[in-house]
C-alpha cells in the first residue's frame, strides 16, 4: 500500500515523509512466528536509553523463547536521527524491526504510515497500567501505533551542603527557585572558578521547558481545528524573563555545546554546579561519593503554589514496530519481552519511569520517591505530526539561544511566536 505523505515546512528547511511500501500478503498468525527459525529482529535503542545490562537481557530472553531466531539491538545517536528514519523506515530491505522514538517525534511518523498498527497487543503489553499519556500521543484513528518504552520526566538535584554553606532553603515555588540558583551562584562556597547555580542550557531544550512550564509558559493551543501560538501571553512573557535572568545571573552553561550537554551531570560531579534539572536516570549517574557524604538532595520543580509540584516536561520514548519490518510476528514476540515485569525492572533500574507505571515505584535511588508526583504533573510539547519540524529544525534550539545570548525578548518572542503559529498549521 502506499502511505500518506506529510509535508510541513519551517523556514527554510522541510520535514516530508514519503515512505512508501507493501503490506505483508496475509497476517501470520502465532504458528508462524513459531515456525520460523533464521531470522533477526532488528531493534533500533537510542544512545543513552537502555543500558548494556538492559540490552542483554532483551537479547537472552527473546533468544529463550523464540529458538533458533536472534535479536540484534542497534544503537542510534539522536543527532540526525528525524532524516535517518525517514530513509531506514521507507525501506523494505533496510527498516529495522523495533524502533525507539521520542515521545515528540511519535505523531509525526505516525501519521504518515511508517509504523504498524498494533492495538491487539494492548491488554498483553500492559493495558491500563501503561502511561496513558504516551499511549493517547500514539493513538490515531482509535487506534494505536506505538507504547511507552519510558518517561523522563524532571526532578530537581542539588548539593545540600552548598545550599547550607550559603544558607538557602529548599524553594517551595518556581520564583524561589529562580532566586536560590542565582543565590548560590553567586555565594559560590567553595569559590570554584566560573561556578554555576544551574546547569541551563539552550541545547538541553527539555531542561529549559522544565521550569518554564511550571513557571507559566505555554508554546501553543488547540482553538478548533487551529493551534494558536502562546509564546507571547502575559504568562509565558513572564516566564520567559525569569528564564533570561537564569542565563545572565544563574548559570554559565547558557551556550554550552550539543556535545557537552549529553554529559552534564560531570560538572555536578565537579563541583562546577549546584544544581541540575535532570532524569530518573540522571541520579544513577551523579557521583556514588557524593550520595553516600549525603551531598545530595532532591525534589519535585516546584509550581507557583507551595507544595505543588510543577508541570515538568514529560520525555521519554515509544517503542514501535515498523510497517516495513522483515519479522512483524517475531518483532511482536520482542514487544513482549520489552514489556516483561523482568525488562520493565531493568529500566526502572536505569532510573526512567518505565511504561508500565505498575513498576514506576522501583525507579532507582532517591527519584524513585518523587517519580509517581513528577510524572502526575508533567506535560507534553502540543501533540501535533508538525511538532517534530520544529524539533527537527532547531527551532526550539534556536529561541532558546537567543534568549540565552540577552537578545531582545520582546523580539524574540514574537518571531517565534509567528513561526509557531505558520509552522503548527501546515498541513
Amino acid at each position: 500500500m502506499k502511505f500518506r505523505k506529510i509535508a510541513a515546512l519551517a523556514a527554510a528547511a522541510s520535514l516530508a515523509f514519503g515512505v512508501a511500501g507493501c503490506s505483508k500478503d496475509s497476517e501470520p498468525g502465532s504458528s508462524e512466528a513459531e515456525s520460523q527459525s533464521g531470522q533477526t529482529v532488528r531493534v533500533w535503542f537510542m544512545e543513552g536509553s537502555i543500558s548494556d545490562e538492559a540490552q542483554q537481557y532483551l537479547v537472552d530472553e527473546f533468544a529463550k523463547a523464540n529458538p533458533g531466531n536472534e535479536l540484534k539491538v542497534e544503537v542510534q545517536q539522536w543527532d540526525g536521527i528525524v532524516s535517518k528514519l525517514q530513509t531506514s523506515l521507507a525501506s523494505k530491505n533496510e527498516s529495522p524491526d523495533l524502533v525507539e522514538i521520542g515521545n515528540t517525534q511519535t505523531t509525526s511518523f505516525t501519521t504518515v504510515g511508517a509504523f504498524a498498527d498494533v492495538t491487539d497487543l494492548r491488554e498483553t503489553l500492559g493495558g491500563d497500567d501503561l502511561i496513558q499519556s504516551f499511549v493517547d500521543a500514539s493513538t490515531v484513528d482509535g487506534k494505536i501505533y506505538a507504547y511507552p518504552l519510558y518517561a523522563g520526566a524532571r526532578g530537581v538535584y542539588y548539593r545540600k551542603d552548598l545550599f547550607e554553606q550559603a544558607g538557602i532553603d529548599v524553594p517551595k515555588t518556581i520564583t524561589e527557585f529562580k532566586d536560590a540558583a542565582i543565590a548560590l551562584q553567586q555565594a559560590n562556597p567553595e569559590g570554584v572558578e566560573d561556578f554555576s547555580g544551574l546547569y541551563f542550557a539552550a541545547v538541553d531544550a527539555h531542561g529549559v521547558e522544565s521550569f518554564l512550564f511550571p513557571a507559566g509558559f505555554e508554546y501553543a493551543k488547540k482553538e478548533g481545528d487551529k493551534w494558536v501560538a502562546q509564546v507571547t501571553t502575559p504568562e509565558s512573557m513572564k516566564a520567559l524573563e525569569m528564564a533570561q535572568d537564569l542565563f545572565a545571573n544563574g548559570t554559565h552553561f547558557g551556550l554550552d555545546s550539543q556535545a557537552s550537554q549529553k554529559s552534564f551531570e560531570r560538572y555536578f560531579n565537579e563541583g562546577q554546579v549546584g544544581i541540575l534539572i535532570g532524569t530518573g536516570n540522571i541520579g544513577v549517574k551523579i557521583d556514588q561519593k557524593l550520595w553516600d557524604e549525603d551531598k545530595v538532595g532532591i525534589f519535585a520543580i516546584p509550581s507557583e503554589e507551595p507544595g505543588v509540584p510543577g508541570a515538568s516536561f514529560a520525555g521519554g520514548s515509544n517503542i514501535a514496530m515498523a510497517t516495513n519490518s522483515q519479522n512483524p510476528e517475531l518483532a511482536k514476540r520482542a514487544l513482549e519481552v520489552i514489556f516483561s515485569e523482568g525488562f520493565q525492572k531493568l529500566i526502572a533500574k536505569d532510573g526512567w519511569v518505565p511504561g508500565n507505571t505498575k513498576l514506576g515505584s522501583d525507579v532507582a535511588g532517591a527519584f524513585g520517591e518523587i517519580a509517581a508526583d513528577v510524572v502526575a504533573h508533567s506535560k507534553l510539547t502540543p501533540n501535533t505530526p508538525q511538532w517534530g519540524v520544529a524539533v527537527g529544525d532547531n527551532a526550539v534550539n534556536d529561541f532558546y539561544t537567543h534568549i540565552a545570548k540577552g537578545e531582545d525578548l520582546q523580539k524574540t518572542a514574537q518571531e517565534f511566536n509567528e513561526q509557531l503559529d505558520t509552522l503548527l498549521n501546515q498541513k
